[in-house]
């Protein structure tokens, strides 16, 4: 498949793309928009196979990770320029009709975009274990905190209280979490784009998240679009995984919300059910977006 890379300028910086596959008439783009904030688009490229049914599959990464990483401009790091650098890329390359697939952040992102920016030309939404409300997604990850260890509650309930995440009971604790119901360390036989170095916007993921999945202190703590949803009127899927830090009841209160909603769980899935269950992931996604053109 044709593969193309490329660099937007964007506020003195540069913002990565990566375009899979060509373009066809009546098969709108597909645009991905990777979690964190801080992660990187890595992961879609197990969804290059998308393109092969006719249409681009494009991803890129944000301002301060991967092949966009900055550090030292906490400014850059807040929902507002993170949308700014949406409606560039989709100005940059052209794509006056998209679908657009979020992914944890990226699910947040595309919400707020969606409230905020108003834009026209986008087909559907694809809403991958992201959220609507911060302060939900807080109060169910310690709703999930309650299962675990008392060693590891106790080991969280310290950290939170005296702000410091930097003692050893609490970063196995955070460990067990994420191993719960984030993801686990790829096995050796991944795909390469899951297990190839990258560079993780660690300053981004402090600056606009916070320490972890379950203490909102940065500039999205008070990320609340939940009153917003029912004013989206394209199709959407919502996808989570019974063990996702997406849980039911945060992605059921998108499904309730949003008019023109579908909701797909995955049994078994933790974060990322695009990996984890990859081939009925795909299946849904072609069956989505060639529905929604």
């Amino acid at each position: 498949m044709k593969i193309v890379e490329g660099y937007m300028p964007f506020k003195g910086f540069q913002t990565y793309y990566r375009i899979v596959g060509e373009a066809t008439p009546g098969k709108a783009p597909l645009l991905c928009l990777h979690g964190g904030p801080g992660s990187t688009h890595n992961y879609f490229e197990v969804l290059d196979c998308l393109a092969e049914d006719g249409r681009q599959i494009i991803s890129y990464d944000q301002i301060g990770c991967g092949n966009s990483y900055i550090e030292g401009h906490p400014e850059l790091f807040t929902n507002e320029v993170w949308q700014e650098e949406l409606v560039a890329i989709r100005e940059h390359l052209g794509l006056d009709e998209v679908h657009l697939l979020g992914q944890s952040w990226g699910g947040m992102l595309e919400i707020a975009y969606m409230a905020d920016k108003k834009p026209e030309g986008v087909k559907s939404l694809i809403i991958s274990s992201g959220h609507c409300s911060s302060s939900l997604w807080a109060a169910e990850q310690h709703r999930n905190i309650k299962f675990m260890s008392q060693e590891d509650q106790d080991a969280i309930k310290w950290a939170e209280e005296h702000n410091d995440f930097t003692r050893p009971e609490y970063l196995e604790a955070d460990r067990h979490f994420a191993e719960r119901h984030i993801a686990g360390k790829p096995g050796p036989d991944a795909p390469e784009c899951l297990t190839r170095p990258k560079k993780s916007g660690r300053e981004a993921y402090l600056v606009g998240w916070g320490p972890n999945e379950y203490t909102p202190s940065g500039t999205l703590k008070d990320f609340e679009y939940t009153h917003t949803l029912k004013d989206i009127k394209v199709p959407c899927l919502v996808v989570s995984g019974t063990d996702d830090i997406c849980t039911p009841l945060v992605a059921k209160t998108m499904y309730d919300e949003i008019p023109n909603s579908r909701w797909e769980l995955f049994v078994g899935c933790r974060h990322t059910c695009f990996v984890e269950d990859n081939e009925r992931y795909v299946k849904m996604m072609l069956e989505w977006l060639n529905e929604n053109d």
